[in-house]
Order: C-alpha cells, then sequence, then structure tokens
C-alpha cells in the first residue's frame, strides 16, 4: 500500500475510536498496536511495552508532575479569587475594566498554574457572573475568559513547551523564553479588543462606574500574591541562572505552593490536601499516558514508513518556505480542532521540525508557532475544552453564543501568528539575549 494512503488510513482508523469516545492515549495505543499487527506481524508487539517505556522513560518529563502540583495548589485556594479582585481594584476605571481585569488575570493565573482549563475554570467562576451582573454582553464576557485561559499553554512555566522540548530535544529553558513575550503580545491584543467594544459600545463605559477604592485597598491584596509571583520568579532564576534543572525547579517550586496554600489561605485539612494530590495524579497519569502512547504511535508510523515517506516528499517539494509554512499552520489548526496539544506535539513535533529547520526557519519560534495554533483549538468545537469548562459555568448561556464570542480572540490569535511571521525576534529575543544565540 502506498504510504500517503497507508497514513490516510491510519488517520480514518483514528479518528472513528476517537469518536466512540475512546480516551486520546488509548485511542493512540491501540491504534498503533493495530497497525504494527497488521503489517508486521505478532512479534512487532514485543516492541510494545519497550516503546512506551521508552517514551516515558526522560527525568525532564518528572517536571510535569511538579507544576501540575504547583497548580493543583493554588487552584485549590482562593489565589485566583485575590488575583482577579487585586486586578479589578487597578483597572476598575479603565473603560470595560473589568473585562481587561479578567484577560489579566487569566493570563497572570495561568503563569501560576501553567493549565487552560483550570484557568477558565477558576478565573471564569468568579469573572463570569460578575461581568452577566454588571450588564457586558454573554458572548463577550465567555469569549474573554475563554481565550484568556488558553495562555496556560503560552506563558511559562508552560507543561505543553515542556512536552515540545523533549519531543523535540531542545532547551526547555529557552523555550520557556520564548513565551514570554508572545504571551504578553497576546494579553495586549485581547485587552485592546475588550477596550475597543467597550468604546464602541457607549453603555459600557459607565458600568464599572460607582464604584471606587483607595490607595490602601488596592495595596492591600498584595501581600497575599507576591509570595506566589516569588516562586515563579525563583523558578525562572534557578533554571536561567544554572542553579536547577527544569525537574529540580519545578519541584522546589510545587512544595513551596502546597506550605504557601497551607500557610495563606489555611489549606490544611486532610481532604484538601487529599484533593490536590488527586488531581494532580489524575492529570500527571493522563498525560504521562498520552505521551507515552503518542510515541507508540510515532513509533509505528516509522516502522511503516510513513513518517519517513512524508518528510522526503514535504522536503522535495520546490514551494516558497511561506508556503509550506502555511500549510503546516493549516495542518495544526485542523489536528487541535479533534485532539488536545498534549496529544498533537508528540506526535507531530519529531516530524515537522526537520522539515521546518531545513526550510530555514528558527525551532524555538516554530514551537511558540505551534503552540498559538492548539491554543486555538482549546476554544474551537468539537474539542475545545474551554468551550465546555465555560458551559458548565453558565450552563444557560447558548454554546453558539460562546463559539461567537470567541471568534474575534480566535482570529487575534490568527494575527499574532502572522505578527511573529514579520517579527520572529517577538520569540526568540528574550531567550537569544538571556541565554546567546542557538
Amino acid at each position: 500500500m502506498n504510504e500517503f494512503v497507508l497514513a490516510l488510513v491510519i488517520l480514518a482508523v483514528l479518528m472513528v475510536i476517537l469518536l466512540l469516545g475512546t480516551p486520546v492515549a488509548f485511542a493512540l495505543g491501540a491504534t498503533a498496536v493495530l497497525f504494527l499487527f497488521l503489517f508486521e506481524g505478532i512479534f512487532a508487539l514485543e516492541m510494545v511495552g519497550e516503546m512506551l517505556y521508552a517514551s516515558m522513560n526522560k527525568f525532564t518529563l518528572l517536571s510535569i508532575p511538579m507544576f501540575i502540583l504547583m497548580g493543583a495548589a493554588i487552584a485549590s485556594s482562593r489565589a485566583g479569587a485575590d488575583l482577579y479582585e487585586a486586578l479589578h481594584r487597578w483597572l476598575y476605571k479603565v473603560p470595560g475594566g473589568l473585562l481587561v481585569s479578567n484577560i489579566g488575570a487569566c493570563g497572570l493565573f495561568s503563569a501560576l498554574n501553567g493549565s487552560s482549563p483550570a484557568t477558565c475554570a477558576g478565573i471564569g467562576k468568579m469573572g463570569i457572573p460578575e461581568l452577566r451582573r454588571r450588564g457586558y454582553p454573554e458572548g463577550l464576557t465567555c469569549g474573554a475568559i475563554g481565550a484568556g485561559s488558553t495562555l496556560g499553554i503560552l506563558i511559562p512555566p508552560s507543561v505543553t513547551m515542556i512536552i515540545y522540548g523533549v519531543s523535540t530535544e531542545l532547551s526547555i529553558g529557552r523555550l520557556f523564553l520564548a513565551g514570554v513575550f508572545p504571551g504578553l503580545l497576546l494579553i495586549f491584543m485581547f485587552s485592546c479588543w475588550a477596550v475597543f467594544m467597550a468604546w464602541r459600545d457607549g453603555a459600557l463605559r459607565s458600568m464599572d462606574s460607582g464604584t471606587h477604592y483607595s490607595w490602601a485597598e488596592r495595596f492591600s491584596m498584595v501581600p497575599k500574591l507576591l509570595p506566589f509571583f516569588a516562586v515563579i520568579v525563583f523558578i525562572m532564576w534557578a533554571l536561567y541562572g544554572g542553579v536547577a534543572t527544569p525537574s529540580e525547579a519545578a519541584g522546589v517550586g510545587a512544595v513551596f505552593c502546597v506550605l504557601l496554600v497551607i500557610a495563606i489561605y489555611r489549606v490544611w485539612q486532610p481532604q484538601a490536601l487529599w484533593r490536590i494530590l488527586r488531581t494532580t495524579t489524575k492529570e500527571s497519569v493522563m498525560i504521562m499516558m498520552i505521551i507515552g502512547c503518542a510515541g507508540l504511535f510515532g513509533f509505528m508510523l516509522s516502522q511503516l514508513y510513513v513518517t519517513q515517506a512524508i518528510a522526503t516528499s514535504v522536503g522535495a517539494l520546490d514551494v516558497n518556505p511561506w508556503v509550506l509554512m502555511g500549510l503546516i499552520n493549516v495542518f495544526l489548526l485542523i489536528a487541535g480542532l479533534f485532539l488536545p496539544p498534549v496529544a498533537v506535539i508528540p506526535m507531530t513535533a519529531p516530524i515537522l521540525l526537520p522539515i521546518v529547520v531545513e526550510a530555514g526557519f528558527d525551532p524555538i519560534w516554530f514551537g511558540v508557532i505551534m503552540t498559538i495554533n492548539l491554543e486555538i483549538g482549546l476554544i474551537t468545537p468539537p474539542v475545545g475544552l474551554n468551550l465546555y469548562v465555560l458551559k458548565g459555568i453558565a450552563p444557560d448561556v447558548k454554546l453558539s453564543k460562546i463559539l461567537w464570542g470567541s471568534l474575534p480572540f480566535m482570529l487575534l490569535m490568527l494575527l499574532s501568528i502572522v505578527i511573529l511571521c514579520f517579527f520572529p525576534w517577538i520569540a526568540t529575543g528574550l531567550p537569544d539575549m538571556l541565554m546567546g544565540p542557538m
């Protein structure tokens, strides 16, 4: 069978298994085992256990459960509520300031927990009822929070960046730095759109009026939040100061966040601590299983010569590199519609990276481009996790209204990709400045 036909057959089988409701990890694993058996015979299955183990047997992956533990500890407390309230007190005079507060809170909370759905749930539970009570349009409200929450996989510390770094053997520290300015760019673009909508609709200008906070009230929230940001600063300093590896820095950061949650928010009850550990274990096992099965899936594609055939054919195309990059972006957008980022990256990054580098693009820059593409999938059906989180928070809001509210933010993400194509130093400048050129 021709390799391209085989690739389409494999993709079709994978989609059927996924549409049956099979978890992503098991769908990838089952597809890999099926095609290994059909084309390589029963003895090829001897490699299944070894490949699963080899895909997960990487010391750097230890940082994933540590960052998840850090996020679970923070999410279990009122840190998100305090962050939201602090930003609101500082931005309440800005037209549409409550929307800007929500977007800023999403960006900062993402930096603390690294999870888009967790950020969407944490900020959405506080922000959506308050925004609706003040008369903000429901679509704009849900769209702003849903899109702002996607920054969790871009702003460091990012579990997605760790997976990309492990899959491509690139520096995780450099990838973390590369996500900073693009993340800030998206926060700025989202906030500008919110302010524009507030300015366009004159009624929004007075929605936050009647509220006044003194300087003492504004600064009163700082002592609770400062220790958590100090942990983030410590992790960045440990990584880029050569003091610790990502796994070691993540472990220390996780321990400090748990201790801070206990000390500041009194989350010391055994049930609360058990929920933190249970959430961490559940999410960590899910991600590690996806990584392991994605590695097995990639091994199957390589054994059947699908990967090599695609890479060779694409490399032989006599097209402009930017046309090639456009096609890759379309592919990533489509992949993000059906699979979560933690599944797409280990499956596709090892295949795409040699093609991207051969075309003359920076691999760190491409990691940011890939991440933004996959962020869009988080607010796009049919798998958009953030959409269903928002629907759960506001069940009386129609899903179609949430989708229309998210659409402008999807377009802003696409615009940010275009901007990064014209100005790649937005992603590569900071890591090159602090860590030197690659």
